[in-house]
């Protein structure tokens, strides 16, 4: 149990972004960055893998983490208004920038709207699990299936989701984009919930 135990202090020591699995890497060739709203890779994130017309973020961007690839982040919907070009993790932006939109340079990215079949893989411990992609049945959890992704809703989509597992909420969760839906990623249930 002191194994499980001190995996789940690393996890929340390094953050979801660092607690990939090898297993479930991306394809090769394919771009993917993540956006913080918080300085340092911090608070409600979103992991993006293809060009994004329009984020819907309802909060500004203030650390981007890129897995790969060279992305161009837009003031506007539709990749308008002012545009700057990323290569790298940049734990601060100055200023936050209020996203729009943003696409990997160099690729065309798809757009499938098919709901994900999940993996169905945790990591429990005493205090707390783990859940990289969510699932209900044979489907991933989408972050706020009935209105606009948000932080709010993907928080209250994460808490329902752990005590429906016999927890007391989610201290943790993140959302990614697939195809054109966006699902939570990340969430760590919990005993005390946030």
């Amino acid at each position: 149990m002191r194994t499980i135990g001190l995996a789940v202090l690393a996890l929340l020591l390094t953050g979801p972004a660092a607690a990939q699995d090898e297993r479930f890497a991306r394809p090769p060739g394919q771009a993917e960055a993540i956006i913080y709203r918080d300085l340092g890779y911090r608070g409600p994130a979103v992991n993006v893998s293809e060009p994004q017309r329009n984020l819907g973020l309802s909060w500004s961007v203030s650390s981007i983490r890129v897995q790969s690839g060279e992305w161009q982040l837009c003031d506007e919907v539709n990749f308008g208004g002012r545009c700057t070009t990323i290569d790298r993790s940049t734990p601060v932006l100055v200023p936050s920038r209020r996203l729009r939109s943003m696409r990997p340079l160099g690729e065309q990215g798809g757009g499938g709207g098919a709901v994900q079949p999940g993996r169905g893989t945790s990591l429990r411990g005493m205090a707390a699990e783990f859940f990289p992609a969510p699932q209900e049945g044979r489907y991933r959890v989408e972050a706020c299936a009935r209105s606009p992704a948000n932080a709010g809703c993907a928080a209250r989509t994460a808490d329902t989701f752990c005590t429906a597992r016999g927890w007391s909420g989610s201290a943790r969760e993140a959302m990614e984009t697939v195809g054109r839906r966006i699902y939570l990623a990340d969430v760590l249930c919990t005993r005390t919930g946030r």
